[in-house]
């Protein structure tokens, strides 16, 4: 038995509160995205187990709950590290391991190069669904853009991963071993033809951009 399963016997919830269940998921994946390392994704995973092996939980409102936490969690990340700027980073990496100077680096990389896209894909591998809130408000990222690929990359994430844990049952966390690497694949596939895709047409206006009068009537004289 893997983990999610393990929690999820573990934390067997009777009918009468099942509102409880569904504040834990929201409020673990809540937090996790405000940037404390938190087992958001094992959490959602256990209680679509649950769901699916029980009549007490209902997945839609595991996938709700789970979609709502990581909208306000990104969201209250997003404005700690607006206001604390690269001092949280800092002081976060003196106590976890996971705020290391390289993986920040790392991070500010993908940030700088896919912007948005890497708020929306970012939830679905493990570093940058902590770092993405905080990260987004350090760099100071239009909010409006970053909230509409937070709310976006939210509800794909919870409803992906709840939906096929809740299907695929006692499975679920040996199959999302792997999914976790193929989605780390595809997001890199998919930011690199963004990323080529941007730079072709970006050369495209500057070879069609006229040259200025003046520059041609030096070019002319000498």
């Amino acid at each position: 038995m893997g983990e999610p399963l393990l929690i999820a016997q573990a934390i067997a919830i009777p009918s009468g509160v099942a509102v409880l269940a569904y504040l834990v998921v929201g409020l673990v994946i809540g937090v996790e995205s405000m940037g404390v390392p938190l087992p958001g994704e094992t959490t959602l995973i256990a209680a679509a187990l649950l769901a699916s092996q029980q009549h007490h939980l209902k997945i839609e409102f595991v996938i709700l709950a789970a979609a709502a936490g990581a909208i306000i969690g990104d969201s209250i990340g997003y404005f700690i590290g607006r206001k604390a700027g690269r001092r949280l980073f800092e002081r976060l990496g003196k106590r976890f391991h996971h705020f290391s100077e390289d993986r920040i680096v790392r991070a500010e990389k993908y940030f700088h190069k896919y912007g948005v896209w890497t708020v929306f894909f970012g939830r679905f591998v493990a570093l940058l669904r902590i770092f993405a809130g905080p990260m987004a408000g350090m760099l100071r990222m239009h909010y409006p853009r970053f909230l509409a690929a937070n709310a976006a990359g939210g509800i794909a994430w919870a409803t992906t991963i709840g939906v096929v844990a809740y299907k695929i049952g006692d499975n679920a966390d040996q199959i999302f071993g792997r999914v976790s690497v193929g989605a780390l694949i595809a997001v890199a596939v998919v930011a690199v033809a963004l990323y080529v895709v941007h730079k072709v047409r970006k050369r495209r206006r500057e070879e069609a951009e006229p040259v200025p009068e003046a520059a041609a009537t030096e070019s002319a004289d000498v």
